[in-house]
C-alpha cells in the first residue's frame, strides 16, 4: 500500500486555510443516483490511441486489478479529512488497459447527470489517483460516491468525482463543471488554488 508524498515537509501538516471535522461531511450538487448494476458500465473514450472506446461492465470493473493507499482527503469548503485508506482501481491501471494518443494532456471525468471535472494527465497517472471502491476497509456509501469516485489525493476533492461513469482522452484541455462556474482549473490545495480569479496571478505547475 502506498501513502502519496505530501506537499509539505510536515505529513502532519494541513493545507493553508483547512481544518479537520469532527466526521465527513456530504457535499455534491444534484442528488445522489440510484444504482442499477446491470444497466451500469464504466467507459474511457476521446483521443484513446486505438481510436475507439473502452468499457467494462460493473463485474468486469469489478474484476479489474486492484490498489490501495493511505492519503488526506482535503475540500474546497475547508476541511480535511486525514488517513483514508482507498481502494479501488489506480488510474495508472485504467491507461495501461485503456492507452490514450501520445498527445493527450487532460482528462475530462463524466459521472451521472453530466457532471465533469478536468484534471492533467499528470495528475491522473500521480501515485494514489484512483476509481474508489472502498474507504477504510467499507464500500462507499451513496452519498460519497458509490459505486466508485475518482480520488485525487493532493488535489481539492471538486476533482475527486462521485459517481463516475467514464474519463474522456483530451489532447487539449478544457474546463468541467465547476471549473467552468468559477473554481481553479488546477486545484493544487498547497498553494490554496481555490478560485479562477487567482489563475492570473498562479504560476501553475508544468504539465
Amino acid at each position: 500500500m502506498s501513502r502519496p508524498e505530501q506537499s509539505s515537509d510536515d505529513p502532519r501538516a494541513l493545507p493553508p486555510g483547512q481544518y479537520v471535522p469532527r466526521d465527513w461531511p456530504v457535499l455534491h450538487y444534484g442528488p445522489v443516483p440510484k444504482f442499477r448494476p446491470k444497466d451500469w458500465d464504466f467507459r474511457v473514450f476521446g483521443a484513446t490511441e486505438s481510436g475507439g472506446q473502452h468499457a467494462w461492465s460493473w463485474d468486469e470493473f469489478e474484476a479489474l486489478p486492484r490498489a490501495k493507499a493511505v492519503a488526506d482527503f482535503h475540500c474546497v469548503t475547508k476541511f480535511t479529512i486525514p488517513d483514508n485508506e482507498w481502494e479501488g482501481v489506480s488510474g495508472t491501471s485504467v491507461v495501461e488497459l485503456a492507452p490514450p494518443d501520445p498527445d493527450v494532456t487532460h482528462v475530462m471525468v463524466w459521472a451521472e447527470y453530466g457532471y465533469s471535472a478536468n484534471i492533467r494527465m499528470s495528475d491522473f497517472l500521480t501515485d494514489g489517483t484512483m476509481f474508489a471502491t472502498h474507504r477504510n476497509g467499507e464500500r462507499l456509501s451513496p452519498d460519497h460516491g458509490f459505486p466508485i469516485r475518482l480520488v485525487v489525493p493532493h488535489l481539492y476533492a471538486w476533482k475527486s468525482v462521485k459517481w463516475v461513469r467514464g474519463i474522456e482522452y483530451m489532447v487539449k484541455d478544457r474546463r468541467g463543471f465547476w471549473e467552468e462556474r468559477g473554481y481553479h482549473n488546477v486545484a493544487d490545495p498547497w498553494r490554496e488554488q481555490r478560485y479562477s480569479y487567482q489563475e492570473d496571478s498562479d504560476e501553475s505547475p508544468p504539465l
